[in-house]
């Protein structure tokens, strides 16, 4: 049995539920609070804090886990990322009070106090620039430090940046960039029951992910334009085409696509007389 640990609440709960429903494996909780879940087959799911997934993987608690980069550096533990799993996008940025003198990172000077929830990877970042800086840690809502008094500054995650802007600061530089991440235990990648459940984990979320930033065209285009049309959709090893039963003047087409060019796609095969043109989404894509 392979030991999922995912998210237990929250948007990178959400997301993580999503995905691993998407790719199949998915959750069958006995109620809405469970601890643990089947996810099918070999793997089971354990639902903890975000921010205790480094710890329980690396401690061989679980064997893989989901969860943010910015946790992952923050914990500081031994772990082996297995893929980027593209949600919960965010920064980890070094923001001030508007009306400070901080406009860039050269006006942080040593001995200036800086409130985090992440006081690992704000001492790395400033100790990198030779800038020892006073760490004031905060189990949340950093804003409010600098506003306060305890703080010069701080570093915390940012998503649009509009948290910062309703509580008067600014953003002066980024610290790191996060994602979800799928990790590992280093002990699960020596054993071979386990590296065999892992590569199929990592192939099944993979399929999804690749999937989502695809659409999977079908045209009627005419025979004479087929060299112009495999310009417009190249697809993944070149398109596929088929004879169709209208003597022969047009042929169909199909192929993957980018998803955020669709419309463009569209136009383009108008343009050279398609017509009949379908566009799906894809579930699952292995490149």
């Amino acid at each position: 049995m392979l030991r999922i640990a995912l998210p237990n609440k929250g948007r990178l709960s959400q997301d993580a539920r999503e995905l691993f429903t998407d790719a199949g494996l998915e959750i069958r909780a006995a109620g809405p609070r469970a601890l643990t879940a089947s996810l099918g087959g070999e793997f089971q799911a354990l639902f903890v804090r975000a921010q205790d997934i480094p710890e329980f993987v690396a401690d061989g608690a679980a064997d893989a886990g989901v969860t943010g980069f910015d946790l992952i550096q923050e914990s500081g533990r031994t772990l082996h990322e297995l893929a980027d799993l593209q949600f919960g996008r965010c920064r980890l940025a070094v923001a001030a009070k508007d009306d400070s003198g901080v406009r860039t990172l050269d006006d942080i000077t040593s001995g200036m106090r800086v409130a985090t929830v992440f006081p690992r990877i704000t001492r790395q970042f400033f100790a990198a620039r030779d800038t020892a800086i006073e760490v004031v840690p905060v189990s949340g809502a950093a804003e409010i430090a600098p506003h306060i008094g305890i703080a010069d500054i701080i570093v915390d995650l940012v998503s649009t940046g509009s948290t910062l802007h309703v509580n008067g600061l600014r953003e002066v530089a980024t610290v790191l960039e996060s994602t979800s991440r799928l990790i590992a235990n280093p002990a699960a990648r020596a054993d071979a029951a386990r590296i065999r459940a892992l590569d199929e984990l990592v192939a099944a979320l993979g399929s999804v992910l690749a999937a989502r930033g695809k659409r999977y065209v079908m045209a009627n285009v005419p025979r004479a334009r087929l060299d112009e049309v495999r310009q417009v959709v190249p697809g993944l090893n070149g398109p596929t085409v088929i004879d169709i039963m209208n003597g022969g003047e047009h042929v169909a087409v199909h192929s993957v696509v980018s998803a955020s060019t669709i419309y463009r796609t569209i136009a383009d095969l108008k343009a050279l007389g398609a017509v009949g043109i379908l566009v799906t989404r894809i579930e699952r894509l292995m490149p």
